[in-house]
C-alpha cells in the first residue's frame, strides 16, 4: 500500500510517500481503507519530535480517518462490513476502572492514532472493531474526517470540564483553527455569547459566520483590553484555551470570579507563568483537557445528523502533497480542518 510516514524528525521535508506492506485484520480487528484523513496540530508536534515520544520507523501520521471496512478478523460483528465508518481516533485496554466507567480517555494505555501508534496517512489502516463510529451519511469522506478529534475534544472542554450553561461569556482562542471552529459551534449550540480571536479579518469574518458574536483580531488588537472593552473587567466566564504562551497570562485575567480556564495545547509554546494569587484568590479553575471519552462521539454525531453542527473544511490535497498540507497548517493559512486524500 503507499503511506506516507517519516523516519527522522524535522520539517514537512521529511514527510516521505511509502511503499508498504497492507497490515492484516486480526481477531477482533478491521481493516479500512482509508478515504480521507484530516490534519490536526498534533501532526506538526509529532512530526517535529516529542522528548518523551519514541517511534518505530517510519511512522505514520494522522488520527481523524474516514474509511470502509474491507476485511475483517473473527469475532467482528456482520454489521459492520463493507461499511463507511469515521474512526474514533484513540486505543484503550477496554478492561480497567476508567474503560469500564466509559472513561477510556483516563486508561493508564491510552493511545491517539497517528501519535502513540501508526495513523491514517495510508491507503489502508487496522483498527480495533470497537474504533468503528456511525458514519453521518449526509457529509462526504472528507467532510466527516474534519470531525473525530476535534469535536470530541472541544466537546469535553466545554460541554464536560467546563460545564458551559446559557448566557455564559466564552472566550474561544483560535476560532479558525479545527479544534477552534469546533468550539465555537459547541458554545453556541449551548446558548453561549462567543468571543473569538483570530489573526485576520478573513478569518474573523468566517469564525462570525460559524457563530461567534465578538471577534478580536490579535495581531491588532490588545487581547486583555479587547475583552474588556467588550464585557467589562473580569467579566468572562469561561477561557477555551490551547494557544498556551501568547495569551495565558491575559487569559487568566480576564476570568471573572469563580471563572474556568480550560486547556488542550499550547501551539505558541508550554512555558507560561501564572501569578497564583489570581488563581486562588479569585478561585478560578484551570482544567487540563485531552480528547475525550468514546461513547461522547455518538451524541456529537446526532448532533452532525440533526445539521446543528457542521464540519469545517478547509482544503483537501492528495496524500503524497502532506508536505505542502503541513507547511499550510503550520503557516495558519488554514481556517478549519485541512483534509489529505489516499
Amino acid at each position: 500500500m503507499k503511506a506516507v510516514g517519516l523516519k527522522k524528525h524535522g520539517g514537512p521535508e521529511v514527510l516521505e510517500t511509502l511503499e508498504l506492506q497492507t497490515p492484516e485484520a486480526g481477531p477482533g480487528e478491521v481493516l479500512i481503507r482509508v478515504k480521507a484523513v484530516a490534519l490536526n496540530h498534533l501532526d506538526l508536534w509529532i512530526r517535529n519530535g516529542l522528548p518523551h515520544l519514541k517511534h518505530d520507523y517510519p511512522h505514520i501520521l494522522g488520527s481523524d480517518i474516514a474509511g470502509e471496512v474491507v476485511a475483517w478478523g473473527l469475532g467482528v460483528n456482520p454489521l459492520v462490513k463493507n461499511q463507511k465508518v469515521l474512526i474514533h481516533p484513540a486505543l484503550s485496554c477496554g478492561i480497567c476502572e476508567f474503560c469500564s466507567l466509559g472513561q477510556d480517555n483516563l486508561c493508564s494505555s491510552y493511545k491517539i492514532l497517528g501519535e502513540h501508534v501508526d495513523g491514517g496517512y495510508a491507503e489502508y489502516l487496522v483498527v480495533p472493531e470497537r474504533n468503528l463510529l456511525p458514519f453521518p451519511e449526509k457529509l462526504s469522506f472528507t467532510e466527516a474526517a474534519t470531525i473525530p478529534l476535534v469535536f470530541l475534544t472541544a466537546w469535553q472542554m466545554l460541554v464536560v470540564k467546563a460545564k458551559i450553561r446559557p448566557g455564559q461569556i466564552v472566550v474561544i482562542h483560535g476560532g479558525a483553527s479545527g479544534v477552534g471552529s469546533a468550539g465555537i459551534q459547541i458554545a453556541k449550540l449551548f446558548g453561549c455569547r462567543v468571543i473569538t480571536t483570530a489573526g485576520s479579518q478573513d478569518k474573523l469574518d468566517r469564525a462570525k459566520a460559524l457563530g461567534a458574536d465578538d471577534l478580536i483580531h490579535y495581531k491588532k488588537e490588545n487581547f486583555l483590553e479587547a475583552v474588556q472593552s467588550l464585557v467589562g473587567k473580569q467579566k468572562v466566564d469561561v477561557v477555551f484555551e490551547h494557544v498556551g504562551e501568547a495569551l495565558w497570562s491575559q487569559s487568566l485575567l480576564c476570568l471573572k470570579w469563580g471563572g474556568v480556564l480550560v486547556t488542550c495545547g499550547a501551539t505558541t509554546g508550554f512555558k507560561v507563568e501564572t501569578d497564583l494569587r489570581q488563581i486562588f484568590f479569585r478561585q478560578l479553575q484551570v482544567l487540563g483537557s485531552t480528547m475525550g471519552p468514546r461513547g461522547t462521539q455518538f451524541e456529537i454525531l446526532r448532533h452532525f445528523a440533526a445539521g446543528r453542527l457542521q464540519p469545517v473544511l478547509d482544503k483537501v490535497f492528495p496524500l503524497e502533497e502532506a508536505a505542502l498540507a503541513h507547511e499550510r497548517l503550520e503557516s495558519g493559512q488554514q481556517f478549519g480542518k485541512i483534509v489529505l486524500e489516499p
